[in-house]
């Protein structure tokens, strides 16, 4: 199991489209945020101007670039690093309203993947017909330089690694996991590691809004890609236009709260999906309370932590595929009769279905090739943030705190947090409020039984912009726009078209 602050819209939703993508101080000014990055305008002003050259790719209709964009903002002279851009133009009819960015979180996420295979297809004919389509992968992911840290079967052996430790030997090794993991990153991604943050990624944002000819950024951001839109809000709230933070994070919380409030989140989900389990005849894990199926679903890990499942290849289903198998089940309710499938398959002995479910999670193909999703994960989270622990002891301490967040999830989850200890560059980042003085009229998106960004974050978030309005969701599944609710897509579609944000305090279902 590795589930390191991981923000990503649900991979079921990128499935059912045809994709399988191999998801300070108070108030802090855009100079506070942007720390070591600040950069002389001046010295941009040959990426603001660059002109970029657009070339048909992948699915028909669509167009891509390369954009160029400093390493190193503090350096803007020295190294330039490659942005993949990729675009749908509008297909009318109405008046043209610019560029549309999306961006599916992560991080690590495929902004271009997620463009192509979803987004271009699903957003409504409305807003497709006044609005290019634009994605940019972020520094760091898939296509632009994308961080790389292990190999396949080094992925492989470091995702079946004990994350409920017993004893020192299965600490050790744990621990060892993690320093490995970040010493095959500073091998191969020595550069660019660095020099991926979030505010970094915000500031080619606004490089990109300038080169596609936009005077204002209107842009849809889902799970981490809330923080990223917020981010830019907070940097450039003079350029902010339409900008709706679907899944939101807060950025006010320190590493450990953010993990542990996830960890309460993905309980919230098992909660769900555990009521609805014991009103279907092929729930696996018994039909006679949601609390003892969460009693049997921590029973399973524990018997295959002790012996693991075949799964018919090279991997059994141990403890942390399994966690990680049925977490990935929470991001979409949809994924539930999956999930009592897989589950039942592996109590009887065959683990393969839900050892696929990780395997959709970590973005691992059936060739044995990872995505960088994970790679660049870790790389941007262990940048914005210091380390929610400094070593194991600290994990000790906290176990309680995160058992009582989650009975099923909370010691896996507090061991996975461990993973920054070991990073080999300094964050970069701070907690800090985002108010974004200034902004135009920014929507919040917050579902009330969201596993990844817990409700009260999108509450928090609203809060903290000086523009935000909260929209909410009453319901399950990590995001809302897009999964169902014609509440919730009207609202948004009217605020994309017209500019309109929703009333105060409006909530769907």
């Amino acid at each position: 199991m590795d589930i390191r602050r991981l923000f990503r819209i649900s991979a079921t939703a990128f499935v059912a489209a045809g994709l399988l993508i191999s998801g300070c101080s108070s108030g802090g000014s855009s100079s506070e945020a942007a720390g070591s990055v600040a950069a002389d305008p001046a010295a941009l002003k040959k990426f603001y101007g660059q002109k970029i050259t657009w070339r048909a790719c992948g699915v028909t209709g669509f167009e891509c670039a390369t954009m160029k964009a400093p390493l190193d903002y503090a350096k803007p002279g020295g190294t330039q690093i490659d942005l993949a851009v990729a675009r749908k133009k509008a297909t009318g009819p109405g008046k043209r309203l610019g560029s549309l960015l999306v961006n599916p979180g992560g991080p690590g996420g495929s902004a271009i993947g997620y463009l192509q295979g979803y987004a271009a297809i699903a957003y409504p004919e409305a807003v497709r017909a006044r609005y290019d389509m634009v994605a940019v992968d972020p520094r760091g992911v898939a296509r632009s330089e994308p961080v790389e840290c292990l190999t396949g079967k080094e992925m492989d052996a470091y995702t079946q690694v004990d994350q409920t430790p017993d004893d020192p030997t299965e600490t050790k090794l744990l621990t060892e996991s993690f320093k490995k993991f970040a010493q095959g990153c500073e091998k191969r991604s020595r550069e660019i590691l660095p020099h991926v943050s979030t505010v970094e990624a915000a500031r080619d944002m606004d490089i990109t809004r300038a080169v596609l000819g936009d005077r204002k950024l209107s842009y849809v951001g889902a799970s981490y890609g809330t923080f990223l839109g917020a981010t830019y809000a907070e940097l450039f709230p003079g350029n902010t236009g339409r900008l709706v933070l679907d899944g939101a994070m807060d950025p006010s919380l320190p590493a450990r709260e953010l993990n542990r409030d996830q960890t309460a989140g993905f309980e919230t989900a098992f909660g769900s999906f555990a009521a609805d389990c014991v009103k279907q005849t092929d729930c696996p894990l018994g039909t006679k309370s949601a609390a003892d199926v969460a009693t049997r679903m921590k029973a399973f890990f524990k018997a295959v932590d002790a012996k693991p499942v075949p799964t018919g290849g090279s991997r059994a289903l141990g403890e942390s595929l399994a966690t990680t198998g049925v977490i990935d089940a929470m991001y979409d309710e949809s994924a539930w009769p999956q999930l009592r499938q897989a589950l039942a398959s592996a109590m009887h002995g065959n683990g393969a279905a839900l050892l696929g479910l990780a395997d959709s999670y970590y973005e691992r193909d059936s060739e044995g090739k990872y995505a960088n999703l994970m790679f660049a994960n870790s790389a941007v989270n262990c940048l914005d943030l210091p380390p929610a622990f400094t070593g194991p002891g600290e994990v000790t301490g906290a176990l309680p705190s995160f058992e009582k967040a989650s009975s099923v999830f909370g010691e896996g989850l507090a061991w996975a947090s461990l993973n920054c200890a070991y990073w080999p560059t300094k964050a970069t980042g701070s907690p800090h409020r985002i108010e974004a003085k200034g902004a135009a009229p920014i929507v919040v998106v917050g579902t009330t039984r969201d596993p990844a960004t817990p409700y009260k974050w999108a509450q928090s978030l609203a809060g903290q912009l000086t523009s935000g309005t909260l929209l909410t969701y009453d319901g399950d599944g990590h995001t809302a726009y897009l999964r169902g609710s014609d509440c919730i897509d009207t609202a948004i579609n009217t605020y994309l078209l017209e500019g309109t944000p929703p009333s105060a305090g409006k909530k769907c279902s």
